[in-house]
Protein backbone atom coordinates (compact mmCIF):
# COMPACT_ATOMS: atom_id res chain seq x y z
CA UNK A 1 0.00 0.00 0.00
CA UNK A 2 2.98 2.31 0.99
CA UNK A 3 4.46 1.26 -2.21
CA UNK A 4 1.58 2.21 -4.70
CA UNK A 5 0.88 5.63 -2.24
CA UNK A 6 4.49 6.49 -2.83
CA UNK A 7 4.71 6.41 -7.02
CA UNK A 8 1.17 8.44 -6.90
CA UNK A 9 2.97 11.02 -4.77
CA UNK A 10 6.21 10.51 -6.83
CA UNK A 11 4.29 11.42 -10.17
CA UNK A 12 1.66 13.84 -8.59
CA UNK A 13 -1.02 11.77 -9.31
CA UNK A 14 -4.61 12.18 -7.53
CA UNK A 15 -5.79 9.38 -5.92
CA UNK A 16 -9.25 9.42 -6.16
CA UNK A 17 -12.04 8.42 -3.74
CA UNK A 18 -15.80 8.02 -5.38
CA UNK A 19 -16.54 11.28 -7.30
CA UNK A 20 -13.66 13.49 -4.93
CA UNK A 21 -9.44 13.48 -5.40
CA UNK A 22 -6.68 13.12 -2.55
CA UNK A 23 -4.06 15.12 -3.98
CA UNK A 24 -0.93 13.79 -3.30
CA UNK A 25 2.13 16.45 -2.80
CA UNK A 26 5.01 16.03 -5.26
CA UNK A 27 7.83 15.84 -3.21
CA UNK A 28 11.45 14.96 -4.07
CA UNK A 29 13.10 12.13 -2.08
CA UNK A 30 11.78 8.46 -1.99
CA UNK A 31 11.90 8.63 1.66
CA UNK A 32 10.00 11.53 1.60
CA UNK A 33 6.88 10.17 -0.63
CA UNK A 34 7.07 7.22 1.47
CA UNK A 35 6.39 9.20 4.74
CA UNK A 36 3.73 10.69 3.20
CA UNK A 37 2.15 7.68 2.25
CA UNK A 38 2.67 6.02 5.45
CA UNK A 39 1.03 9.36 7.68
CA UNK A 40 -2.05 8.93 5.00
CA UNK A 41 -2.49 4.85 5.52
CA UNK A 42 -2.19 5.81 8.91
CA UNK A 43 -4.15 8.80 9.60
CA UNK A 44 -7.55 6.53 8.65
CA UNK A 45 -9.00 3.66 7.88
CA UNK A 46 -10.66 5.30 4.77
CA UNK A 47 -7.31 5.22 3.26
CA UNK A 48 -7.41 1.84 3.14
CA UNK A 49 -10.76 1.94 1.33
CA UNK A 50 -9.42 4.47 -1.00
CA UNK A 51 -6.56 1.98 -2.32
CA UNK A 52 -8.75 -0.74 -2.39
CA UNK A 53 -10.53 0.96 -5.03
CA UNK A 54 -7.27 1.98 -6.59
CA UNK A 55 -6.15 -1.45 -7.03
CA UNK A 56 -9.50 -3.14 -8.21
CA UNK A 57 -10.42 -3.07 -11.92
CA UNK A 58 -12.85 -0.72 -13.09
CA UNK A 59 -15.54 -3.06 -14.34
CA UNK A 60 -16.92 -2.00 -17.78
CA UNK A 61 -20.40 -1.40 -17.65
CA UNK A 62 -23.17 -4.51 -18.02
CA UNK A 63 -24.77 -4.19 -20.92
CA UNK A 64 -28.51 -5.09 -21.39
CA UNK A 65 -28.94 -8.62 -21.70
CA UNK A 66 -26.10 -8.98 -18.58
CA UNK A 67 -28.64 -7.15 -16.17
CA UNK A 68 -31.39 -8.76 -16.98
CA UNK A 69 -33.98 -7.23 -14.57
CA UNK A 70 -31.69 -7.30 -11.83
CA UNK A 71 -30.95 -4.01 -10.64
CA UNK A 72 -26.93 -3.44 -10.18
CA UNK A 73 -24.66 -1.06 -8.87
CA UNK A 74 -22.93 0.95 -11.65
CA UNK A 75 -19.60 0.52 -9.61
CA UNK A 76 -18.63 4.35 -9.66
CA UNK A 77 -15.12 3.58 -9.10
CA UNK A 78 -13.01 6.23 -10.26
CA UNK A 79 -10.16 5.58 -12.36
CA UNK A 80 -6.05 7.65 -12.07
CA UNK A 81 -6.34 9.12 -15.07
CA UNK A 82 -4.53 12.71 -15.77
CA UNK A 83 -5.12 13.82 -12.05
CA UNK A 84 -9.12 14.10 -12.89
CA UNK A 85 -11.62 11.82 -11.35
CA UNK A 86 -13.39 9.95 -14.03
CA UNK A 87 -16.31 7.54 -12.94
CA UNK A 88 -17.67 4.70 -15.16
CA UNK A 89 -21.77 5.86 -15.08
CA UNK A 90 -19.98 9.78 -16.03
CA UNK A 91 -20.67 11.24 -12.24
CA UNK A 92 -18.05 12.83 -11.09
CA UNK A 93 -16.75 16.17 -9.91
CA UNK A 94 -13.96 17.57 -8.46
CA UNK A 95 -16.09 19.79 -6.18
CA UNK A 96 -14.76 20.54 -2.94
CA UNK A 97 -17.71 20.81 -1.41
CA UNK A 98 -19.01 16.78 -2.54
CA UNK A 99 -15.89 15.88 -1.10
CA UNK A 100 -16.71 17.56 2.38
CA UNK A 101 -19.98 15.82 1.75
CA UNK A 102 -18.99 12.15 1.26
CA UNK A 103 -16.81 12.48 4.70
CA UNK A 104 -19.64 13.10 6.86
CA UNK A 105 -22.47 10.94 5.11
CA UNK A 106 -20.73 7.90 7.15
CA UNK A 107 -21.71 9.87 10.52
CA UNK A 108 -24.74 10.69 9.65
CA UNK A 109 -26.06 7.18 8.67
CA UNK A 110 -24.38 6.08 11.85
CA UNK A 111 -26.61 8.09 13.70
CA UNK A 112 -29.55 7.72 12.26
CA UNK A 113 -29.17 3.79 12.63
CA UNK A 114 -28.54 4.96 16.53
CA UNK A 115 -31.47 6.63 16.69
CA UNK A 116 -33.49 4.05 15.57
CA UNK A 117 -31.85 1.37 18.11
CA UNK A 118 -32.56 3.84 20.64
CA UNK A 119 -35.36 5.66 20.32
CA UNK A 120 -37.14 3.44 17.45
CA UNK A 121 -40.35 2.43 19.72
CA UNK A 122 -40.87 5.64 21.48
CA UNK A 123 -43.76 8.19 20.74
CA UNK A 124 -43.66 11.63 19.11
CA UNK A 125 -46.78 12.52 20.93
CA UNK A 126 -50.27 12.62 20.21
CA UNK A 127 -52.06 13.41 17.53
CA UNK A 128 -55.65 14.87 17.92
CA UNK A 129 -58.74 15.09 15.15
CA UNK A 130 -58.48 18.73 15.35
CA UNK A 131 -54.74 17.97 14.27
CA UNK A 132 -55.66 15.65 11.18
CA UNK A 133 -58.53 17.94 9.61
CA UNK A 134 -56.01 20.61 10.33
CA UNK A 135 -53.44 20.32 7.73
CA UNK A 136 -51.53 17.66 10.20
CA UNK A 137 -50.40 21.44 11.94
CA UNK A 138 -47.91 20.31 14.86
CA UNK A 139 -47.96 16.74 13.70
CA UNK A 140 -44.20 15.41 14.01
CA UNK A 141 -43.83 13.52 10.80
CA UNK A 142 -40.76 14.23 9.05
CA UNK A 143 -37.08 13.94 9.20
CA UNK A 144 -35.41 17.66 7.98
CA UNK A 145 -31.89 18.07 9.00
CA UNK A 146 -31.39 21.02 7.60
CA UNK A 147 -33.68 23.46 9.54
CA UNK A 148 -35.52 23.51 12.73
CA UNK A 149 -38.13 25.87 13.54
CA UNK A 150 -38.06 27.43 17.46
CA UNK A 151 -41.71 28.69 18.60
CA UNK A 152 -38.92 31.40 20.41
CA UNK A 153 -35.88 31.73 18.59
CA UNK A 154 -37.31 31.22 15.17
CA UNK A 155 -35.50 29.34 12.54
CA UNK A 156 -32.31 27.86 13.08
CA UNK A 157 -30.23 26.79 10.18
CA UNK A 158 -28.28 23.62 11.12
CA UNK A 159 -28.51 24.88 14.63
CA UNK A 160 -27.36 28.09 13.86
CA UNK A 161 -29.63 31.61 14.10
CA UNK A 162 -29.92 33.97 11.55
CA UNK A 163 -27.96 36.68 13.99
CA UNK A 164 -25.11 33.90 14.50
CA UNK A 165 -25.12 32.73 10.34
CA UNK A 166 -24.76 36.99 9.74
CA UNK A 167 -21.52 36.89 12.06
CA UNK A 168 -20.30 33.83 10.93
CA UNK A 169 -21.00 32.87 7.26
CA UNK A 170 -18.57 34.49 4.46
CA UNK A 171 -19.42 37.88 2.86
CA UNK A 172 -18.67 39.87 -0.10
CA UNK A 173 -18.02 42.92 2.19
CA UNK A 174 -16.62 43.35 5.98
CA UNK A 175 -19.86 44.45 6.68
CA UNK A 176 -22.05 43.40 4.09
CA UNK A 177 -24.59 40.28 3.73
CA UNK A 178 -23.39 36.04 4.04
CA UNK A 179 -23.19 35.03 0.55
CA UNK A 180 -25.71 31.77 0.23
CA UNK A 181 -23.09 29.91 -0.85
CA UNK A 182 -21.80 29.57 2.44
CA UNK A 183 -25.41 28.65 4.04
CA UNK A 184 -25.61 25.82 1.26
CA UNK A 185 -22.14 24.37 2.28
CA UNK A 186 -23.80 24.46 5.92
CA UNK A 187 -26.63 22.74 5.17
CA UNK A 188 -25.05 19.66 3.43
CA UNK A 189 -21.96 19.13 5.52
CA UNK A 190 -23.40 20.78 9.22
CA UNK A 191 -19.99 22.58 9.04
CA UNK A 192 -19.39 26.72 8.98
CA UNK A 193 -17.14 27.00 5.60
CA UNK A 194 -14.07 29.02 5.40
CA UNK A 195 -13.91 32.02 2.99
CA UNK A 196 -11.84 30.13 0.67
CA UNK A 197 -14.05 26.72 0.65
CA UNK A 198 -17.35 29.79 0.09
CA UNK A 199 -15.24 30.78 -3.05
CA UNK A 200 -14.60 28.00 -4.65
CA UNK A 201 -17.56 26.58 -4.48
CA UNK A 202 -19.27 30.54 -5.95
CA UNK A 203 -16.34 28.73 -8.64
CA UNK A 204 -17.92 25.41 -8.96
CA UNK A 205 -21.63 27.41 -9.33
CA UNK A 206 -20.45 29.48 -12.01
CA UNK A 207 -18.92 26.36 -13.87
CA UNK A 208 -21.97 24.44 -13.48
CA UNK A 209 -24.42 27.81 -14.45
CA UNK A 210 -24.45 27.33 -18.70
CA UNK A 211 -28.27 26.65 -19.40
CA UNK A 212 -29.57 23.77 -21.79
CA UNK A 213 -31.40 25.56 -24.77
CA UNK A 214 -34.23 23.90 -24.30
CA UNK A 215 -34.95 25.72 -21.66
CA UNK A 216 -35.03 29.27 -23.62
CA UNK A 217 -37.18 27.30 -25.92
CA UNK A 218 -39.33 26.32 -23.51
CA UNK A 219 -39.89 29.78 -22.20
CA UNK A 220 -40.16 31.20 -25.46
CA UNK A 221 -43.21 29.00 -26.22
CA UNK A 222 -44.91 29.62 -23.58
CA UNK A 223 -47.50 33.31 -23.83
CA UNK A 224 -46.34 36.19 -23.20
CA UNK A 225 -48.27 37.03 -19.86
CA UNK A 226 -47.94 33.22 -18.66
CA UNK A 227 -46.97 34.06 -14.54
CA UNK A 228 -43.64 34.13 -13.92
CA UNK A 229 -43.77 31.42 -11.57
CA UNK A 230 -45.43 28.79 -14.61
CA UNK A 231 -42.38 30.01 -16.25
CA UNK A 232 -39.74 29.19 -13.45
CA UNK A 233 -41.96 25.14 -12.92
CA UNK A 234 -41.51 24.56 -16.64
CA UNK A 235 -38.25 25.77 -17.47
CA UNK A 236 -37.30 23.36 -14.36
CA UNK A 237 -38.85 20.82 -15.88
CA UNK A 238 -37.47 21.15 -19.17
CA UNK A 239 -33.87 20.13 -17.69
CA UNK A 240 -34.96 16.98 -16.32
CA UNK A 241 -34.12 14.91 -19.66
CA UNK A 242 -30.42 15.62 -19.00
CA UNK A 243 -30.91 14.38 -15.33
CA UNK A 244 -27.84 12.36 -13.92
CA UNK A 245 -29.83 10.63 -11.60
CA UNK A 246 -32.76 9.45 -13.94
CA UNK A 247 -30.17 8.19 -16.05
CA UNK A 248 -27.94 6.74 -13.55
CA UNK A 249 -31.10 4.87 -11.87
CA UNK A 250 -32.11 3.59 -15.52
CA UNK A 251 -28.89 2.35 -15.79
CA UNK A 252 -28.69 0.69 -12.27
CA UNK A 253 -27.62 2.39 -9.02
CA UNK A 254 -27.01 0.66 -5.92
CA UNK A 255 -29.21 2.56 -3.04
CA UNK A 256 -25.88 3.13 -1.29
CA UNK A 257 -24.93 5.30 -4.18
CA UNK A 258 -28.30 7.51 -4.57
CA UNK A 259 -26.48 10.75 -2.89
CA UNK A 260 -23.98 11.06 -5.85
CA UNK A 261 -26.39 12.10 -8.67
CA UNK A 262 -29.06 13.56 -6.43
CA UNK A 263 -26.31 15.95 -5.69
CA UNK A 264 -24.97 16.57 -8.96
CA UNK A 265 -28.44 17.00 -10.44
CA UNK A 266 -29.13 19.38 -7.09
CA UNK A 267 -26.00 21.58 -7.22
CA UNK A 268 -26.77 22.01 -11.48
CA UNK A 269 -30.21 23.73 -11.06
CA UNK A 270 -28.98 25.49 -7.96
CA UNK A 271 -26.10 27.13 -10.45
CA UNK A 272 -28.42 27.62 -13.11
CA UNK A 273 -31.31 29.31 -11.21
CA UNK A 274 -30.17 33.12 -11.31
CA UNK A 275 -29.82 32.80 -14.85
CA UNK A 276 -33.18 31.13 -15.77
CA UNK A 277 -34.93 33.40 -13.15
CA UNK A 278 -33.22 36.91 -14.56
CA UNK A 279 -34.18 35.48 -17.94
CA UNK A 280 -38.26 35.07 -17.03
CA UNK A 281 -37.76 38.63 -15.54
CA UNK A 282 -36.24 40.02 -18.28
CA UNK A 283 -38.73 38.17 -21.02
CA UNK A 284 -41.45 38.93 -18.89
CA UNK A 285 -40.88 42.76 -17.73
CA UNK A 286 -37.85 43.81 -19.63
CA UNK A 287 -38.66 43.10 -23.30
CA UNK A 288 -36.76 39.93 -23.56
CA UNK A 289 -33.07 41.38 -23.66
CA UNK A 290 -30.76 38.94 -21.33
CA UNK A 291 -27.61 40.14 -19.93
CA UNK A 292 -24.82 37.87 -19.12
CA UNK A 293 -23.38 36.61 -15.28
CA UNK A 294 -20.85 38.79 -14.84
CA UNK A 295 -17.94 35.87 -14.18
CA UNK A 296 -16.53 38.18 -10.69
CA UNK A 297 -19.86 38.41 -9.23
CA UNK A 298 -21.27 35.76 -6.24
CA UNK A 299 -24.19 33.38 -6.86
CA UNK A 300 -27.13 35.90 -5.72
CA UNK A 301 -25.04 39.42 -6.79
CA UNK A 302 -24.94 37.68 -10.51
CA UNK A 303 -28.53 37.40 -9.87
CA UNK A 304 -29.41 40.79 -9.50
CA UNK A 305 -26.67 41.77 -11.91
CA UNK A 306 -28.33 39.62 -14.83
CA UNK A 307 -31.83 40.92 -13.61
CA UNK A 308 -30.52 44.46 -14.65
CA UNK A 309 -29.55 46.17 -11.41
CA UNK A 310 -25.89 46.76 -10.57
CA UNK A 311 -26.36 48.60 -7.55
CA UNK A 312 -23.86 47.39 -4.60
CA UNK A 313 -27.03 47.72 -2.44
CA UNK A 314 -29.55 45.24 -4.44
CA UNK A 315 -26.61 42.72 -4.92
CA UNK A 316 -26.24 43.15 -0.89
CA UNK A 317 -30.15 42.38 -0.55
CA UNK A 318 -30.20 39.73 -2.65
CA UNK A 319 -27.52 37.82 -0.59
CA UNK A 320 -29.82 38.94 2.09
CA UNK A 321 -33.18 37.61 0.72
CA UNK A 322 -31.59 34.39 -0.78
CA UNK A 323 -30.22 33.68 2.42
CA UNK A 324 -33.33 33.93 4.73
CA UNK A 325 -35.89 32.56 2.69
CA UNK A 326 -34.01 29.44 1.94
CA UNK A 327 -35.14 27.26 4.44
CA UNK A 328 -38.07 26.83 6.74
CA UNK A 329 -38.36 23.19 7.95
CA UNK A 330 -39.89 20.41 6.38
CA UNK A 331 -43.78 20.90 6.80
CA UNK A 332 -44.12 23.79 4.83
CA UNK A 333 -45.65 23.07 1.20
CA UNK A 334 -43.05 24.07 -1.08
CA UNK A 335 -40.61 22.05 1.17
CA UNK A 336 -42.68 19.12 1.83
CA UNK A 337 -43.61 18.83 -1.95
CA UNK A 338 -40.06 18.27 -2.70
CA UNK A 339 -39.55 15.72 0.02
CA UNK A 340 -42.93 13.86 -1.42
CA UNK A 341 -42.03 13.33 -4.69
CA UNK A 342 -38.24 12.85 -3.89
CA UNK A 343 -39.00 10.38 -1.79
CA UNK A 344 -40.78 8.02 -4.43
CA UNK A 345 -37.01 8.49 -6.02
CA UNK A 346 -37.92 11.53 -8.80
CA UNK A 347 -34.82 13.40 -9.75
CA UNK A 348 -34.04 16.69 -7.88
CA UNK A 349 -35.92 18.13 -11.19
CA UNK A 350 -38.77 16.59 -10.85
CA UNK A 351 -39.11 17.22 -7.34
CA UNK A 352 -38.27 20.95 -6.98
CA UNK A 353 -40.62 21.58 -9.57
CA UNK A 354 -43.35 19.65 -7.41
CA UNK A 355 -42.02 22.15 -4.83
CA UNK A 356 -42.57 25.34 -7.04
CA UNK A 357 -46.10 24.77 -7.85
CA UNK A 358 -46.40 24.43 -4.15
CA UNK A 359 -44.86 27.53 -3.85
CA UNK A 360 -47.10 29.24 -6.48
CA UNK A 361 -50.44 28.85 -4.44
CA UNK A 362 -51.70 31.71 -2.91
CA UNK A 363 -51.59 30.58 0.92
CA UNK A 364 -47.76 30.15 0.61
CA UNK A 365 -45.01 31.94 -1.36
CA UNK A 366 -47.45 34.89 -2.95
CA UNK A 367 -47.70 36.13 1.14
CA UNK A 368 -45.56 38.85 0.40
CA UNK A 369 -47.46 40.31 -2.70
CA UNK A 370 -50.57 40.11 -0.42
CA UNK A 371 -48.61 42.53 2.48
CA UNK A 372 -47.28 44.68 -0.13
CA UNK A 373 -50.65 45.10 -1.81
CA UNK A 374 -52.75 46.27 1.65
CA UNK A 375 -49.79 48.76 2.13
CA UNK A 376 -50.46 50.19 -1.33
CA UNK A 377 -54.19 50.20 -0.17
CA UNK A 378 -53.66 51.84 3.17
CA UNK A 379 -50.95 54.60 1.99
CA UNK A 380 -53.97 55.24 -1.00
CA UNK A 381 -56.90 55.61 1.90
CA UNK A 382 -54.68 57.13 4.57
CA UNK A 383 -51.16 58.76 2.96
CA UNK A 384 -48.10 57.87 3.25
CA UNK A 385 -47.64 60.24 6.51
CA UNK A 386 -50.13 58.51 9.11
CA UNK A 387 -50.74 58.77 12.48
CA UNK A 388 -50.11 55.66 14.82
CA UNK A 389 -53.74 56.40 16.01
CA UNK A 390 -55.04 56.49 12.60
CA UNK A 391 -53.31 53.71 11.96
CA UNK A 392 -54.63 51.68 15.04
CA UNK A 393 -58.40 52.43 14.00
CA UNK A 394 -57.58 51.42 10.31
CA UNK A 395 -56.31 48.30 11.38
CA UNK A 396 -59.48 47.74 13.91
CA UNK A 397 -61.42 48.35 11.24
CA UNK A 398 -59.83 46.01 8.67
CA UNK A 399 -59.92 42.54 11.27
CA UNK A 400 -63.71 43.93 11.76
CA UNK A 401 -64.91 43.57 8.67
CA UNK A 402 -63.88 39.88 8.95
CA UNK A 403 -60.92 40.55 6.78
CA UNK A 404 -56.80 39.59 8.21
CA UNK A 405 -53.88 41.89 8.68
CA UNK A 406 -51.27 40.30 5.92
CA UNK A 407 -48.24 39.60 7.52
CA UNK A 408 -48.58 38.91 10.99
CA UNK A 409 -48.70 35.82 12.97
CA UNK A 410 -47.14 32.75 12.46
CA UNK A 411 -48.45 29.00 12.87
CA UNK A 412 -45.28 28.25 14.99
CA UNK A 413 -43.20 31.36 16.26
CA UNK A 414 -44.42 32.90 18.90
CA UNK A 415 -42.33 36.07 18.80
CA UNK A 416 -41.27 38.41 15.86
CA UNK A 417 -39.96 36.58 13.07
CA UNK A 418 -35.85 36.71 13.18
CA UNK A 419 -36.57 37.14 9.12
CA UNK A 420 -38.87 40.25 9.79
CA UNK A 421 -35.88 41.42 12.14
CA UNK A 422 -32.80 41.35 10.18
CA UNK A 423 -34.69 42.85 7.05
CA UNK A 424 -35.94 45.73 9.46
CA UNK A 425 -31.77 46.17 10.22
CA UNK A 426 -31.30 46.31 7.04
CA UNK A 427 -33.73 48.99 6.50
CA UNK A 428 -32.60 50.82 8.83
CA UNK A 429 -29.27 50.42 7.71
CA UNK A 430 -29.80 51.28 3.89
CA UNK A 431 -33.42 52.94 3.41
CA UNK A 432 -34.26 54.43 6.97
CA UNK A 433 -36.54 57.38 4.99
CA UNK A 434 -38.24 55.52 2.68
CA UNK A 435 -42.21 56.03 2.75
CA UNK A 436 -43.25 52.46 3.07
CA UNK A 437 -40.49 51.28 5.68
CA UNK A 438 -41.31 54.07 7.86
CA UNK A 439 -45.17 52.87 7.62
CA UNK A 440 -43.97 49.04 7.73
CA UNK A 441 -42.30 50.79 11.54
CA UNK A 442 -45.61 52.11 12.32
CA UNK A 443 -47.62 49.05 11.82
CA UNK A 444 -45.06 47.13 13.46
CA UNK A 445 -45.77 49.49 16.80
CA UNK A 446 -49.27 49.11 16.62
CA UNK A 447 -50.24 46.20 14.77
CA UNK A 448 -49.41 43.53 17.49
CA UNK A 449 -51.22 45.44 20.31
CA UNK A 450 -54.71 45.24 18.50
CA UNK A 451 -54.46 41.74 17.77
CA UNK A 452 -53.24 40.97 21.36
CA UNK A 453 -56.79 42.79 22.47
CA UNK A 454 -59.03 40.69 20.20
CA UNK A 455 -57.39 37.54 22.24
CA UNK A 456 -57.58 35.37 19.18
CA UNK A 457 -54.76 35.66 17.85
CA UNK A 458 -52.07 33.42 19.61
CA UNK A 459 -48.75 35.46 17.67
CA UNK A 460 -49.93 38.90 16.95
CA UNK A 461 -45.99 39.37 15.39
CA UNK A 462 -44.81 40.06 12.40
CA UNK A 463 -43.27 37.26 9.89
CA UNK A 464 -41.02 37.25 7.29
CA UNK A 465 -43.74 39.01 4.54
CA UNK A 466 -44.70 41.73 6.37
CA UNK A 467 -40.90 43.60 5.48
CA UNK A 468 -39.34 41.73 2.03
CA UNK A 469 -41.74 43.32 -0.70
CA UNK A 470 -40.88 46.94 0.68
CA UNK A 471 -37.03 46.09 0.09
CA UNK A 472 -37.29 44.88 -2.85
CA UNK A 473 -39.55 48.04 -4.08
CA UNK A 474 -37.08 50.51 -2.99
CA UNK A 475 -34.31 48.92 -5.00
CA UNK A 476 -36.77 49.03 -8.39
CA UNK A 477 -38.00 45.69 -8.09
CA UNK A 478 -41.66 46.77 -8.45
CA UNK A 479 -42.95 43.90 -10.56
CA UNK A 480 -44.82 42.00 -7.22
CA UNK A 481 -45.83 38.80 -9.22
CA UNK A 482 -42.00 38.28 -9.90
CA UNK A 483 -41.57 37.93 -6.21
CA UNK A 484 -42.65 34.71 -5.85
CA UNK A 485 -39.75 33.62 -8.45
CA UNK A 486 -36.97 34.53 -6.12
CA UNK A 487 -39.15 33.34 -3.26
CA UNK A 488 -38.30 30.07 -5.19
CA UNK A 489 -34.63 30.50 -6.10
CA UNK A 490 -34.14 30.99 -2.62
CA UNK A 491 -36.00 27.84 -1.41
CA UNK A 492 -34.10 25.58 -4.14
CA UNK A 493 -31.00 25.80 -1.61
CA UNK A 494 -32.68 24.50 1.37
CA UNK A 495 -34.55 21.80 -0.10
CA UNK A 496 -32.34 20.05 -2.58
CA UNK A 497 -30.00 19.90 0.62
CA UNK A 498 -32.60 18.16 2.28
CA UNK A 499 -32.94 16.11 -0.92
CA UNK A 500 -29.37 15.12 -1.09
CA UNK A 501 -28.88 14.46 2.72
CA UNK A 502 -32.68 11.87 2.41
CA UNK A 503 -30.92 10.06 -0.24
CA UNK A 504 -28.02 9.95 1.59
CA UNK A 505 -29.74 8.55 4.80
CA UNK A 506 -31.82 6.28 2.59
CA UNK A 507 -35.12 7.99 3.80
CA UNK A 508 -38.08 5.65 2.69
CA UNK A 509 -41.25 6.65 0.36
CA UNK A 510 -43.58 8.84 2.26
CA UNK A 511 -46.66 6.92 2.83
CA UNK A 512 -48.97 8.42 6.07
CA UNK A 513 -52.24 7.01 7.14
CA UNK A 514 -55.92 8.80 6.15
CA UNK A 515 -58.96 8.07 7.60
CA UNK A 516 -62.93 8.74 6.35
CA UNK A 517 -65.12 10.84 8.07
CA UNK A 518 -66.71 8.10 8.65
CA UNK A 519 -63.85 5.94 10.51
CA UNK A 520 -63.44 9.02 12.57
CA UNK A 521 -67.26 9.15 13.82
CA UNK A 522 -67.29 5.14 14.34
CA UNK A 523 -64.05 5.64 15.84
CA UNK A 524 -65.14 8.18 18.54
CA UNK A 525 -68.75 8.37 18.42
Amino acid sequence: IVFLLTLCCRSGAAAAVGSCKVRLPRVGSADSCSETAAHIVAGSMKSTQLLRRLVSPVPAPASAWQRGNKRTSPQIYPLLFGGHCVATQGISSDCELKCALAEVIPSLQDRLKSIKAAFGGKSLGEVTVNMSLGGMRGVPGLLWETSLLDAEDGIRFRGHTITELQQKLPKAYASGEPLPEGLLWLFLTGNMPSKEQVAGLSAELRKRADIPPQVFKVLEALPAKTHPMTQLSCAIMSMQPDSKFARAYENGLSKSDYWDPTFEDSLDCIARLPGIAAAIYRRTFRNGSLINADPALDWAGNLAHMMGYSDRGVRELMRLYMTIHSDHEGGNVSAHATHLVGSALSDPYLSFAAGLNGLAGPLHGLANQEVLKWLNQVESELGSDVSREDLSRYVSATLKSGRVVPGYGHAVLRKTDPRFTCQREFALKHLPDYPKFKLVSKLFDVVPAVLAKTGKVANPWPNVDAHSGVLLQFHGITEENFYTVLFGVSRAIGVLSQLVLSRAMGLPIERPKSVTTGWLENKFG
